[in-house]
């Protein structure tokens, strides 16, 4: 008996069947594609820090250096200069802003190498107490400029002092100069009084201004005074304060006069007096020469020149 043809349900198990085999063949092909990603994921991403170079405070946790010593004393620290590049590099030294001295200015940091430098502080002999700002400053082969900055405090008392000076009214505003006279950083505060002759015609309370002065710093500065009044006589006082009893004042005077004004009236009274006086030079040559004595009286030498009024 010959054998049945295969039915319809039997068709499709047979093509399932078949796709399943060919759906299995294909997955070690997929499996190292899938495995591959990661691979060149830890391959890009290698390096670990950023790569260049940069200096810093030896030790680490430091953001900065700090000095502090008396006149004359000699103090020691040390930079750290780390080329995390793949390529050595050369970083030259310099101090600025104190006297600072290195072992070696200019040093070559292999790749992947940190080169540590000491340097010293010498704290000026004459150098007012108080505190004196500085940096190390580092510039590479590579064109990159980086600064750490340094504060050195020199010891001794403290002392705030502070002055005001040359103050004089130009125009619609107040100059003055400003003068740190003392061993401390000083953030000034000013106060501006003006009294005229009928009263007081500025008045600002004291307000902190936008500057820090260092010891011995000279600053020259002004305040806007642009309702000023157009005919007084004034005299102005200045006033800073600062924190540690620092305290100043200066006067100064100043008068208003409209000029233009002025010369405008001026002009209008000296024509006036002129046209006056022709008036009455001519009135009193009339009168002599109705007296029948005409060239014997001594107005008859004025000779009358110009419109009279």
């Amino acid at each position: 008996m010959p054998p049945m043809p295969p039915g319809p349900s039997t068709v499709r198990v047979l093509c399932l069947s078949l796709l399943a085999l060919l759906a299995l063949l294909a997955l070690p092909a997929a499996a190292p594609a899938a495995t591959a990603s990661p691979q060149l994921s830890a391959a890009h991403g290698q390096g670990g820090p950023p790569r260049g170079w940069s200096v810093a405070p030896s030790g680490g946790g430091r953001p900065s250096f700090y000095a502090e010593g008396m006149p004359g004393t000699v103090l020691q620290d040390t930079v750290s200069v780390t080329n995390r590049g793949t390529e050595p590099v050369t970083v030259r030294l310099r101090g600025t802003g104190v006297p600072i001295t290195f072992a070696r200015p200019e040093v070559r940091v292999p790749a992947r190498t940190r080169a540590d430098v000491p340097f010293t502080v010498t704290v000026p002999t004459a150098a007012a107490p108080g505190d004196r700002p500085g940096a190390v400053t580092a510039r590479g082969t590579d064109g990159r400029e980086a600064t750490v900055r340094l504060r050195l405090r020199v010891g001794g008392p403290a002392l705030a002092a502070l002055t005001v000076e040359h103050v004089a009214v130009r125009g619609g505003r107040i100059t003055y100069e400003l003068v740190n006279r003392g061993t401390t950083i000083l953030a000034p505060r000013l106060a501006v009084h003006a009294e005229g002759v009928f009263g007081t015609v500025l008045d600002r309370a004291p307000r902190p201004l936008s500057v820090v002065l260092s010891p011995g710093r000279r600053i020259q500065l002004s305040e806007p005074w642009p309702d000023r009044p157009a005919l007084d006589a004034v005299a102005v006082r200045l006033t800073v304060t600062a924190v540690g009893g620092a305290h100043d004042t200066a006067d100064a005077s100043a008068w208003f006069v409209p000029w233009g004004s002025v010369a405008t009236g001026a002009g209008a009274a000296g024509a006036a007096a002129a046209g006056g006086a022709l008036s009455v030079v001519r009135r009193r040559r009339r009168r002599t020469t109705n007296s029948g004595d005409v060239g014997e009286g001594p107005y008859e030498q004025v000779e009358l020149t110009g419109a009279v009024t």
